[in-house]
């Protein structure tokens, strides 16, 4: 079975949630398998070969369940992009808008050095709002957006064609 099947058949889909209207794709169900896990990391690791990544920068908070894992087998440094309030130093910021309200994401400053490409990670692409703003936050400090990695892209959201306009780099292990 290949790893798109094995995530399908353990992600839930959670009604109404964060608000209604809204189906929810919980991956949490997949860390109840290591097994899973490993080959999933793998997985990720062989869609991007052959690219160039200095740095992974993950997304709060499900990008932090595999992208340490995959910048570790890339042998490359990871970098949080979280919340606004969440990093201890100084931080710049970007807000934007999401399918359910707007936010503001942020990194520390000196989280990438000018030139350095990076690869995004996070669990899942919706409409790409969160990640339009990691990317405009790399941007800022200097780095370039080599890609994007997800567990799984929710197609019907047409994330990828928003993010074209960044790199057409687009990786996900599942695609509903």
């Amino acid at each position: 079975m290949i790893v798109a099947s094995k995530i399908k058949n353990v992600v839930r889909d959670v009604i109404d949630f964060p608000k209604p209207g809204i189906v929810f794709k919980d991956i949490t169900p997949i860390l109840k398998d290591p097994l899973l896990c490993a080959d999933i990391v793998i997985e990720l690791g062989l869609q991007v070969k052959g690219l160039k990544v200095d740095v992974v920068a993950g997304i709060e908070s499900r990008g932090f369940l595999f992208g340490p894992q995959l910048a570790q087998l890339l042998k490359v440094p990871f970098v949080p992009i979280r919340k606004e309030g969440k990093l201890p130093y100084k931080t710049i910021k970007q807000s934007y808008e999401l399918e359910y309200g707007s936010a503001v994401i942020e990194c520390h400053e000196d989280a990438i050095i000018n030139g350095q490409h990076v690869l995004i990670h996070d669990d899942l692409l919706a409409t790409g709002g969160t990640v339009v703003a990691a990317t405009k936050l790399i941007q800022q400090l200097g780095g370039a957006v080599t890609g994007y990695s997800f567990i799984i892209s929710l197609d019907f959201l047409n994330g990828k064609k928003r993010l074209a306009a960044y790199s057409d780099q687009v990786f996900a292990l599942a695609n509903y």
